[in-house]
């Protein structure tokens, strides 16, 4: 086969490393190059499945129910890792959509009957398979339908903070709010609402 006929990318080994939480395989991968020849490439890639994550709004107090949680990932770089995050989580076998209207009962106590889809995206395509699936939905912060805090049968000791608005996209510039997805949608509620 010429190169002129083989795929532009191609997986021609694939070990798996471990397959606990996440699995992570070793790729060799052989890929057309930008000035049209070929080259092989090893890389790890971390794959712990897809996920959605959601910015719960209540335009009448012009407040966001945010959840705060430990992430060990950050305690490795130096950091506290009690991440203040928009509720999310994995898809497991479920659509974008239902996905994240579980999430957000199961953390924040808000049950959401209906989210609009924003966008998809990669938080961190160098190594890791996970698409985020980003919503949002407005909210009346008064009516919780439970108590929230994540499950415990999954290690989950989440903390639901209640913010407005303005203030949480200030968190970001000062630093207390360091999460990607979070950031996005903060900065996606300030175009549509202001502060």
């Amino acid at each position: 086969m010429d190169a002129k006929t083989e795929p532009k990318v191609k997986i021609v080994a694939a070990e798996t490393l471990s397959k606990q939480f996440v699995h992570l395989q070793k790729l060799t991968v052989e890929h057309q190059t930008l000035s049209g020849g070929r080259q092989t490439v090893v890389r790890e890639i971390h794959d712990h499945g897809n996920a959605a994550t959601i910015l719960l709004y209540d335009p009448a107090r012009k407040s966001t129910i945010l959840v705060r949680q430990l992430r060990v990932p950050p305690v490795v770089n130096g950091d506290d890792g009690w991440m203040i995050e928009t509720p999310a989580g994995l898809l497991d076998s479920d659509d974008p959509l239902t996905a994240i209207l579980r999430e957000a009962m199961e953390e924040t106590g808000y049950r959401i009957d209906r989210a609009d889809y924003l966008f998809d995206a990669y938080m961190s395509p160098g190594t890791l398979t996970e698409r985020v699936s980003f919503f949002a939905a407005e909210i009346d912060a008064t009516q919780k339908a439970g108590k929230g805090g994540g499950l415990e049968d999954e290690g989950e000791d989440i903390e639901i903070l209640e913010i407005p608005l303005g203030d949480a996209y200030e968190m970001v510039g000062s630093g207390k709010i360091r999460d990607g997805k979070t950031i996005m949608l903060l900065q996606w509620a300030v175009m549509k609402y202001g502060v």
